[in-house]
């Protein structure tokens, strides 16, 4: 279920350390300090002591650096098999510095970590196994490690009967705590979650208390990571280059308006659910604006995209699904899905580009160019096509602003009636000023109907009730 790391070489060291110190604490007249942690579904005090820096492993199965760990994938295959060695060790350094978006990048966020911890000192214990493992604080220990002002750190004491998965259990409920200071990354969230739900079997209204969140929250953040995980899948390349879970870190809006979106969509039609998911999928990995995005609906390929991606990135006809035949008919169909299949198919040679420019040296310079040049031209392609969807998209909104104005004055209108009535039981009516409004009424229809005239040519039964009921003329050219 969990994997069991075992315990680093010096645990025998670190534990006979730690229980003299706690032995001391519990022998000190003064008040000693504790923390309180949620053990076994329960908060539970533990005593706090202060431990050497060089006797601290970081926990190589911490969340917060999940999905980064693939960064570098031949130093993460000598972690997951042997997490205490100094090699290991210095990966899970490295990777609790980096931006989890952009992990070539220093993470903003350590900074300033590390700057508070040298103007303020430590104000929150980390939490530590018996054999010196880091349940939580493994960022705290990285940046005090850096500074190098001191050479302990204040930690509190789990438990003897501690095992992996109280380590995993422990660490979830401390980091998703509303007070957080740094919380996780997007998708490393969304493997916790997913964690708890496929390995540990729980129920998804406990996983949402524990993550404090809703139900319908945690059944969303799983389907986009099945569909990150099905990215993963379709971008690998013939030369083994792939696209990793923290190349798409940076999606989280984007990637919950999609599933919002799909959802709505698939209550009318699976295929036209599929075709946005295709569309918009590419524009997430292209790292198009959210506002862009949005523009994109089921008829994106097939009304704008059709129009300006290249001829080489088209889908050929041989591509998609043969036709069917159907019986007794002797006639032929296209195959259902088939519009699915070509989306998909443009899709995926976007992915695949991505994947290889995400391998960076690892892959031929002609590769890289290869595929600059694709993801170059797919912007391109979007780009336009997504112009011309919002000029389409603002001209429908233009189109129902005047209804909609309409709308809202009837009911206004309505309520008038009903205030008309309730008006007659009190006698509380500014006949003056009704009269007034009324002929204010008046003007504002007539020139309505002047202006509707101009705009419609041929005027339906609303208009023409207009037009006599203000004694309205046609407009001279």
């Amino acid at each position: 279920m969990f994997t069991d790391f075992g315990v680093p070489p010096s645990a025998a060291t670190t534990r006979s350390l730690v229980e003299q110190r706690l032995k001391e604490q519990r022998e000190n007249i003064g008040v000693a300090e504790t923390l309180t942690v949620e053990w076994r579904g329960r908060p539970r005090h533990i005593a706090v002591i202060d431990i050497p820096l060089d006797s601290l492993f970081y926990n190589p199965s911490t969340h917060r650096i999940r999905a980064q760990r693939s960064l570098d994938p031949d130093r993460d295959a000598v972690l997951a098999t042997d997490p205490w060695r100094p090699e290991s060790q210095d990966y899970l350094q490295h990777l609790l510095t980096v931006r989890p978006s952009e992990p070539d990048h220093r993470d903003p966020a350590f900074n300033d970590l590390k700057k508070s911890l040298e103007e303020h000192k430590q104000n929150e214990p980390g939490l530590i196994t018996r054999d010196g493992i880091l349940v939580n604080g493994n960022t705290r220990c990285a940046a005090l490690r850096e500074l190098k002002t001191t050479t302990s750190m204040r930690v509190g004491v789990l438990p003897e009967s501690c095992t992996w998965e109280d380590i995993n259990d422990v660490e979830l409920s401390l980091q998703l705590r509303p007070d957080k200071r740094r919380e996780y990354s997007y998708i490393n969230r969304l493997l916790a979650i997913d964690e708890q739900r496929v390995q540990l079997h729980r129920d998804l209204s406990l996983i949402a208390k524990a993550f404090h969140t809703t139900t319908k929250s945690c059944e969303r953040d799983l389907w986009v990571l099945a569909l990150l995980q099905d990215v993963i899948q379709r971008s690998i390349t013939t030369g083994g280059a792939s696209l990793r879970l923290m190349d798409l870190e940076g999606g989280q809006g984007k990637l919950e308006e999609l599933h919002r979106a799909y959802i709505e969509e698939h209550k009318r039609s699976k295929e036209r659910a599929d075709l946005l998911k295709e569309a918009r999928l590419a524009a997430i990995v292209l790292e198009l604006a959210k506002t862009d995005v949005r523009y994109i609906e089921a008829d994106f390929h097939s009304r704008y995209l059709e129009k300006t991606l290249p001829d080489e990135f088209k889908v050929a006809e041989s591509a998609a699904p043969a036709a069917v035949t159907i019986p007794g008919l002797n006639r032929t169909v296209k195959a259902g899905g088939a519009n699915v299949a070509a989306a998909r198919a443009v899709t995926d040679t976007l992915l695949q580009a991505k994947a290889v420019e995400a391998a960076g040296d690892a892959a031929t310079p002609a590769d890289r160019s290869a595929a600059v040049a694709i993801i170059d031209s797919y912007k391109d392609a979007f780009n336009d096509a997504i112009d011309t969807a919002g000029r389409d998209a603002r001209l429908r909104k233009k189109r129902l602003a005047a209804p909609d104005r309409i709308n809202d004055a009837c009911r206004d209108l309505e309520q008038s009636i009903t205030d008309l009535v309730l008006s007659r039981g009190n006698a509380s009516l500014d006949e003056g000023a009704f009269d007034d409004a009324l002929d204010q009424l008046r003007i504002v229809m007539s020139k309505l109907g002047i202006e509707a005239q101009r705009s419609i040519d041929l005027p339906g039964n609303g208009l023409a009730w207009l037009i006599e009921a203000v004694a309205v003329r046609q407009p001279q050219p």
